[in-house]
């Protein structure tokens, strides 16, 4: 494939992507219809000509056909006159007429043919042309419908891109994040003040019982006393002297212990 064929294709493929993105359904139906109408108009003269032509033919056979039957009653006419060379040309000329006659009705059954054509042409355009006209209305209901739906959802596609869209949500999650915060400081100072109210209602318990702790201990240290000591057994600083033979014993059990251990 040359270079200018791919560039003549190249070229007519954009030139129809072009016209294609610009049609309107609707204008096109309607065209299309028109256009239809227009075809079935020229085609209504084109058949009215061929009827015309198919009567002037039959007329023109007809005028052959009689003027054929005339000079044969002249021939005859002749004849019975002696007139034997008037006759033999009245013969040719009715062979003349004739002729004419027979190509007459070739081209009258040519002819039909063709109106009969024409006809059946002209009846089928007809039902094309009622059925759209028929459809025309419910395609364009549809074609609407359908860019109607292309458009919606074309806006749809465009609100995650929307900036006016962008900002709405944007100042939605900041409302909510300022309703979390609300929130978590409300709950923040609510436990501060629960907090604080135990406190003062824990205190006069604890307050009763180190009172209670107090007065246990202090009644404790009256009830205990030491047995009074022995005044030999006692030395200048008021301690009471061990004797030694009893720390022996307890020194030498203590040992045993150890030993067997």
């Amino acid at each position: 494939m040359g270079f200018f064929d791919r560039l003549s294709r190249l070229i007519r493929a954009n030139a129809n992507a072009a016209l294609s993105s610009v049609e309107d359904p609707g204008k096109i139906l309607d065209q299309s219809v028109a256009d239809m109408q227009s075809d079935l108009v020229k085609l209504r003269q084109a058949v009215a000509t061929a009827i015309a032509s198919q009567k002037r033919i039959a007329n023109q056979a007809e005028q052959a056909e009689s003027q054929s039957a005339t000079w044969y009653e002249r021939a005859e006419l002749a004849l019975k006159k002696g007139e034997e060379d008037l006759a033999k040309e009245a013969l040719a000329r009715r062979r003349t007429c004739q002729e004419t006659s027979t190509a007459l009705s070739t081209q009258l059954n040519s002819q039909a043919g063709q109106v009969e054509l024409l006809k059946k042409s002209l009846l089928a355009l007809e039902g094309k042309i009622a059925e759209a006209k028929t459809k025309k209305d419910m395609l364009k209901a549809r074609a609407q419908a359908a860019q109607a739906q292309v458009q919606l959802q074309s806006a749809v596609g465009n609100l995650g891109t929307n900036t006016s869209m962008a900002a709405f949500e944007r100042m939605q999650e900041k409302v909510e994040m300022l309703e979390a915060n609300s929130a978590a400081a409300g709950e923040l100072a609510g436990a501060d003040l629960e907090s604080q109210f135990a406190a003062l209602e824990g205190a006069p318990e604890v307050d009763s019982e180190l009172e209670a702790m107090k007065r246990r201990l202090s009644g404790g240290a009256a009830q205990v006393s030491l047995p009074a000591a022995d005044p030999s057994t006692v030395d200048q600083a008021g301690v009471q002297k061990v004797k030694v033979t009893e720390v022996d014993g307890e020194l030498e059990a203590l040992k045993r212990s150890i030993e067997q251990g």
